[in-house]
């Protein structure tokens, strides 16, 4: 068994070493070594005994006798050859042997690769399968978000565009109206003209008459004194001259009664200062430049009405519409009470709806309304522009042009909005605004302002959602220390004084 395995490794030496030798060992017994690489191995393989052969015995002896060196030589060469053919069938043996057995090693080695090989490729592909999936998600997901944008900025644009030709339309009729506004100042520009042109004229004319009288006055003087003397010198004749003297005499007193009444007459008729005046503006330009209490009427009113005038506050002239900064006064009033007017003119109170709307329905008014904190701070709001319509429609305000100190934009409701009060629900809240912040006011939607609100005194006036309120100055929850609403017409720094 043992010279079967070394000849086996022997024949695989061989086939695949790069060479190998022969050696004697010292036993006697024949030994190979291979050579493949850097690796050696050595064989030792065995040897026949002693093997007679019939046919051969002769030779063999006859060689034997004549060399024996040589007989033996044969001998191993012989025995070698055999050696070597059996090396060489069992070596086909085992290269038949190993390659069928390589075969299906190597096929299962080619299987097993193929299998690894496809279960890499197939784990690779699920990998960048699940990648692009994923990315073609982001992508739908970006793309998504970009369609999103791009709707929402057109719906913007469409929105800008809208609100771009509302704005223009406005701009066309503001244009238009101011067009208007501009044709009739020059009408009433050249009217005024004209009024002041025949009224020069007529008191150049009574101006004229004036000298007149008065030479007439220095003629009717210088006679009666002629006269006197002369009654004088004929007084001490006679009574007939006593009774011719007292005769001129009526008749100078006569005279002087009837010259003295015309004189009167015509000073009568150069005044021309009246006594009842439509706002404070006419009365300061009449020459009441004090602050106070004044009467007022308008033509359409069958009594005055006694209104404060302030007459000190950027030149006077103004006529106020409202006025709190005590607090002893209820704003919280009724629709009637609020048309009419209420409280005191020298303290706190509002004027009335009716009389404003009158005053302000055929002349272009200014609003200006000054607001003071608890801190001391002050500020203003003015509308260059301010009117109410009638009660039949609300007492409705209109407004225009915003300027002032308190907010950069204005706290009073939108123009166009009604009047409400507690028992009078106009604005465009379901919630009924008067009753819910108190007071009556122009709310629209419980708009940003209210100075008829609820008074808070000082250490109460945060937080209040029903106090006095301007919410573009102190915000929505600060109730103010005082306010003041007044008007005046929109001309009256450009007007003369009277």
């Amino acid at each position: 068994m043992l010279n079967a395995v070394g000849t086996l490794i022997l024949g695989y030496c061989l086939t695949l070493g790069t060479g190998y030798r022969m050696t004697s060992h010292s036993s006697g017994k024949k030994q190979f070594q291979v050579q493949n690489g850097p690796c050696s191995y050595t064989f030792l393989l065995p040897e026949q005994d002693n093997c007679p052969t019939a046919a051969g015995d002769a030779d063999t002896n006859l060689v034997q006798k004549d060399d024996p060196e040589e007989y033996e030589a044969i001998q191993r060469l012989e025995q070698l050859e055999g050696i070597m053919e059996n090396n060489t069938q069992r070596l086909l043996m085992l290269e038949n042997y190993i390659q069928e057995n390589m075969k299906l090693e190597i096929a299962q080695i080619q299987q097993h690769a193929v299998q690894n090989h496809t279960a890499a490729i197939i784990e690779i592909g699920t990998n960048l399968l699940s990648q692009t999936v994923e990315q073609t998600l982001k992508l739908t997901n970006v793309e998504a978000r970009v369609i999103n944008q791009t709707t929402r900025l057109q719906l913007q644009l469409h929105e800008n565009s809208l609100s771009t030709s509302k704005l223009e339309k406005q701009i066309i009729l503001q244009t238009n109206e101011i067009s208007k506004m501009n044709e009739k100042n020059s009408f009433l520009e050249k009217r005024v003209e004209d009024m002041e042109g025949q009224r020069l004229v007529e008191l150049k004319g009574l101006q004229e008459e004036k000298e007149q009288l008065k030479q007439l006055l220095q003629q009717q003087t210088s006679i009666i004194q002629q006269l006197e003397q002369q009654l004088l010198h004929a007084s001490s004749n006679n009574s007939v001259l006593q009774q011719e003297q007292q005769k001129l005499q009526d008749t100078v007193n006569s005279i002087i009664n009837s010259i003295f009444s015309s004189t009167m007459t015509k000073s009568a008729m150069m005044q021309d200062a009246p006594t009842v005046f439509r706002d404070c503006a006419a009365v300061f330009k009449s020459g009441n430049t004090n602050s106070g209490i004044y009467s007022l009427n308008l033509p359409s009113m069958t009594q005055p009405i006694k209104a404060y005038c302030d007459m000190e506050t950027e030149g006077g002239g103004w006529t106020v519409l409202q006025k709190r900064f005590d607090g002893h006064v209820d704003f919280h009033r009724t629709w009637k009470e609020y048309k009419m007017g209420f409280g005191d003119v020298s303290g706190e109170h509002w004027l009335g709806n009716d009389f404003i709307s009158q005053m302000t329905s055929d002349q272009t008014y200014v609003l200006r309304i000054e607001l003071k904190d608890w801190e001391g701070n002050s500020g203003y709001s003015q509308y260059d522009e301010f009117s109410l319509t009638g009660e039949s429609e609300n007492y409705r305000i209109h407004l225009k042009d915003y300027s002032g100190s308190a907010g950069k934009i204005s706290s009073l409701g939108q123009p166009g909005s009604d009047f409400s009060t507690k028992d009078a629900d106009n604005d465009k809240c379901v919630c009924k605004c008067s009753q819910l912040t108190s007071g009556g006011w122009w709310f629209d939607a419980c708009g940003p302002s209210n100075l008829n609100g609820i008074y808070y005194q000082q250490g109460q006036n945060t937080n209040r959602f029903n106090g006095i309120k301007w919410y573009y100055w102190k915000g929505s929850g600060y109730s103010l220390k005082a306010t003041t609403m007044m008007i005046r017409p929109a001309d009256f720094l450009q007007a003369p004084l009277k």
